[in-house]
């Protein structure tokens, strides 16, 4: 999701009222990162889990991460920015893009999925995303979709797609259409600001906007049942440094070869394989 603050929207999580503007003026944009973040957890019942560091990698303090996916043992990361929008392959190791496809100038790259020998990818308001060979990256076809494109995984048949709010999106890649929505609810209030996003074990994970917590969520019924905190993965100076530039916790990857579960942040030095709660959906 993009890093830019402009006026209070209308929808979830809005504060505020928007400040009356001189006759003829026209408003600012707004979008879904405008609003802030929900006050969760919500529910203290709602287990916690604190996520503890295995092992971790360089990683690119310059990327600012909007997805993070393992296929086939490689390391895929999309990256966005305001004209410096790429996909990229990853050398875990150092953290260095083995290769890499940009995006147009004029779009905002977001979340990304393999399904199959493709990879897709969302761009944020641009209501337009591509289609790559996942094996080369090279870029074959494009799919629109209404509104904000934030996060998207993969159930191996469907695709999930988030926007910032609290609905998720359930999407047949054929044609891109929506087949329902999901509304995601801790204690019976909503949780907007879903980020990136992936499927781990039968869950939705997803990545709360400007918080250090991601949301483990049923995908049949929206229900979260857990939350995993990474607050605590960089030291004292990292996340001063990341907070000072504008990042933020994002990025989930999972391996369900070995079970692994990578994470990071936009702008953050390390990638993390992390211990975290098995899945508690059945």
């Amino acid at each position: 999701m993009a890093g830019l603050a402009l006026s209070a929207c209308g929808g979830e999580g809005a504060g505020g009222d928007t400040p009356a503007l001189p006759h003829g003026m026209v408003p600012p944009p707004t979008t879904n990162a405008d609003a802030r973040p929900p006050a969760v957890p919500f529910d203290s019942a709602t287990p916690r889990a604190i996520a503890r560091v295995i092992r971790s990698w360089p990683h690119d303090t310059g990327a600012y991460t909007q997805g993070l996916l393992l296929y086939g043992g490689r390391l895929l990361e999309s990256v966005g920015g305001e004209g410096t929008s790429d996909v990229r392959e990853v050398i875990r190791e150092t953290g260095a893009a083995r290769k890499r496809t940009p995006l147009p100038a004029s779009d905002f790259g977001e979340g990304i999925v393999a399904l199959g020998d493709l990879l897709y990818q969302l761009t944020w308001r641009g209501g337009r995303g591509y289609i790559y060979k996942t094996a080369t990256l090279a870029r074959v076809d494009s799919f629109t979709y209404a509104g904000e494109g934030w996060g998207l995984t993969s159930d191996g048949r469907k695709l999930y797609l988030s926007d910032g709010t609290s609905q998720l999106r359930v999407i047949d890649p054929k044609g891109f259409r929506v087949e329902r929505t999901v509304q995601v609810r801790e204690a019976g209030h909503a949780v907007w600001m879903l980020n990136e996003l992936e499927w781990v074990r039968g869950e939705l994970w997803a990545n709360i906007y400007k918080t250090d917590l991601i949301a483990r969520i049923d995908p049949g019924t929206g229900a979260v049942v857990g939350w995993i905190d990474v607050s605590g993965l960089l030291s004292t100076d990292e996340r001063r440094n990341v907070t000072e530039r504008g990042g933020t916790a994002n990025g989930i990857a999972f391996d369900p070869a070995h079970g692994a579960v990578l994470v990071t942040g936009k702008l953050w030095p390390r990638l993390f394989e992390v211990e975290v709660p098995r899945s508690t959906i059945r």
